[in-house]
């Protein structure tokens, strides 16, 4: 789903099924393996289907497109700007019945999606504020009781005290970024040479965004005045642009490239989504 939309999720360009397959190929994946991953998203309603022939093409759906769109922009929007807090964090109670295991997981689930972290049993948090995303997410659940507010910690100055920002793991965090950091800068030289092109660009900037995607649920815009001297935050997100950004030109041309091969004309809104398109948000065809 990563490489489709990488190229597509702002045009809804249609891919040959075969394109689609040979450029998972250069990825290891088997035709077996990517005919099943695509006719799994087509169950699920990620892409939709035509047909000339014996031929087929499959492109997103809108709602998967905007669905794809909307989590680009929150991606490459996280870190970016400056970071402001006003000090308060947002806590949602809940509780649910006994017999309810099923729920409880599947909120739990949804609330660390949504940058929240368990500080006790039934007690969730987070620094940010309640925006649409998040009150649609929590208002989907209908089961039980639940109570969402915005408050400020106050530090007893007693052993038993426990702060908000321990709900998260911070030296996990930091461990991770530290392990991004140290796989994707040794690539920069080659990226500004220009030495990285065809399959090893679309794979490498494919591998960058999946792994880079996962931090604004790990740190989700944590204080930054709270956390540790030398925060890698920032660090992270400049090295995730000039990765993605940088092999946006080589990719591009290698899918493109690869479209060519199993179709006449391959249509014109194959193009690689820059953090600046991403950022931009809406736009779908």
């Amino acid at each position: 789903m990563t490489l489709i939309a990488d190229y597509t999720a702002r045009t809804r360009a249609w891919l040959p099924s075969a394109s689609i397959v040979a450029l998972l190929g250069e990825t290891g994946v088997s035709t077996a393996g990517a005919r099943t991953a695509i006719s799994r998203l087509a169950r699920r309603g990620v892409l939709e289907s035509c047909r000339e022939g014996r031929h087929s093409s499959y492109r997103l759906t809108q709602a998967a497109a905007d669905e794809l769109v909307s989590g680009g922009a929150w991606i490459v929007g996280f870190a970016a700007g400056l970071d402001s807090w006003d000090g308060c964090w947002t806590l949602v109670a809940f509780s649910l019945p006994q017999e309810a295991n099923g729920h409880r997981r599947a909120l739990r689930d949804q609330l660390r999606w949504l940058g929240f972290a368990s500080l006790f049993d039934g007690l969730w948090v987070s620094p940010d504020a309640l925006n649409p995303t998040v009150e649609n997410g929590l208002r989907a659940f209908g089961i039980g009781a639940m109570s969402v507010f915005r408050a400020r910690h106050v530090d007893l100055a007693s052993t038993s005290n426990r702060s908000p920002l321990e709900a998260w793991d911070v030296a996990a965090i930091a461990q991770q970024y530290e392990t991004f950091i140290q796989r994707w800068e040794p690539l920069l030289p080659r990226i500004r040479a220009g030495r990285i092109t065809g399959a090893q660009a679309v794979g490498t900037r494919t591998e960058v965004m999946d792994t880079y995607r996962r931090f604004p649920v790990l740190d989700p815009h944590l204080p930054i005045h709270l956390m540790p001297p030398g925060w890698p935050r920032a660090r992270a997100r400049e090295l995730f642009v000039s990765v993605y950004d940088g092999l946006a030109e080589p990719a591009q041309e290698h899918v493109r490239a690869v479209v060519a091969r199993f179709a006449d004309s391959p249509d014109p809104g194959i193009r690689a989504h820059t953090t600046r398109d991403l950022s931009a948000g809406a736009g779908t065809a």
